[in-house]
């Protein structure tokens, strides 16, 4: 792509999530939302390939209608309070058509089918920023409306995107539809806690964001699409491999790692409100998504497919394990195991 173009893409993504996020007018936010999707899709055909042009087309459609909806709960409102502000929604139908709009924009459950095939069709970088900066401003709108949104309905979806989530991830073996079901479980995590605690959502989201962008670089690092490719990635460089190893399982959840943070504070947030049922089930679904980042784990540690050494030397003469960016050792071995003990 041509850098200008490119140039002009990025700073409209970037443009795009400040307007949402420094709004407190709902054409405004609906305004830099819609500069986000017609920014990102020239990024995601730029491959000039019939699956990357199918995983716009769907992206293209899924948000259109979410926008779609987002702008006529915000003009129902108007037509109810008289107001266009984003922090004054108290009426039952517009606040319901909301949460489903932002359920669509994200990816949650049932509204999560789009977010694995759009994934499956894109390149890795556009993988990254539809799986981080993209969830920005959606999500902005989520902890600033969480309030006064359907707590009920938020529940169920937080539920349903936890173990579908994980269920879903179990039988994949491509990289890119493993982590569309990992960003779908965490997002249920999110959605869970953020009418009780949005400060807990916001802090999950971090961590996430952290954890995903550096999955994501070693992914592209390592040229891993899927489970065959990241099998080998020890006998290509060790170092980088046992970096993923970390990131992989503290995606999962497992302590003493930071993923395990959110969980552990979003449980005792539950707890406090005497939702011992739920957490419970939450809980549970949190195996699912630790049992395949796991498998994933031994596949790298444990595992040495036959015949991989002029795949190892073609890899090494192309990409020298010296000059690896010192950025993804930083993230995943400075980021990823931070205890969680630290915070009692």
């Amino acid at each position: 792509m041509n850098p200008y173009a490119l140039s002009m893409l990025m700073s409209s993504l970037a443009m795009g999530t400040i307007i949402t996020l420094s709004s407190s007018h709902w054409f405004l936010a609906w305004m830099g939302l819609e500069i986000n999707t017609l920014a990102i899709i020239p990024l995601m055909t730029k491959m000039h390939h019939p699956r990357a042009t199918e995983s716009a087309t769907k992206y293209f459609l899924t948000q259109a209608t979410a926008s779609a909806l987002l702008l006529f709960s915000a003009a129902m409102n108007a037509w109810m309070t008289g107001e266009w502000t984003i922090m004054n929604m108290n009426s039952y139908t517009p606040t319901t058509i909301l949460t489903i709009a932002l359920a669509i924009k994200l990816g949650i459950a049932p509204f999560h089918l789009w977010l694995p095939d759009v994934l499956q069709g894109l390149d890795m970088m556009t993988c990254l920023i539809l799986s981080t900066w993209q969830k920005l401003a959606p999500m902005a709108l989520l902890i600033l409306t969480s309030y006064q949104l359907n707590a009920n309905l938020l529940t169920l979806m937080a539920l349903a995107s936890a173990i579908i989530g994980g269920w879903g991830a179990l039988n994949q073996t491509q990289m890119r539809k493993i982590m569309a079901y990992s960003s779908i479980a965490h997002l249920g995590w999110m959605t869970l806690v953020v009418s009780f605690a949005p400060g807990l959502t916001l802090l999950n989201l971090t961590i996430y964001l952290m954890m995903t962008s550096s999955m994501f670089m070693m992914l592209m690092t390592l040229n891993a699409t899927n489970m065959n490719k990241l099998s080998i990635s020890w006998l290509k460089t060790p170092t980088l491999a046992a970096s993923m190893m970390a990131g992989l399982l503290s995606l999962g959840g497992l302590p003493p790692l930071s993923g395990f943070l959110p969980k552990w504070l979003i449980l005792q947030e539950m707890t406090k409100h005497h939702l011992g049922v739920l957490s419970t089930v939450m809980a549970l679904s949190a195996l699912l998504s630790l049992f395949f980042y796991l498998r994933l784990s031994y596949m790298i540690s444990m595992t040495s497919p036959p015949n991989i050494s002029n795949a190892n030397l073609a890899w090494r003469k192309k990409n020298n394990p010296s000059l690896i960016n010192p950025i993804l050792v930083v993230l995943s071995t400075m980021l990823m195991p931070i205890t969680p003990m630290l915070l009692m």
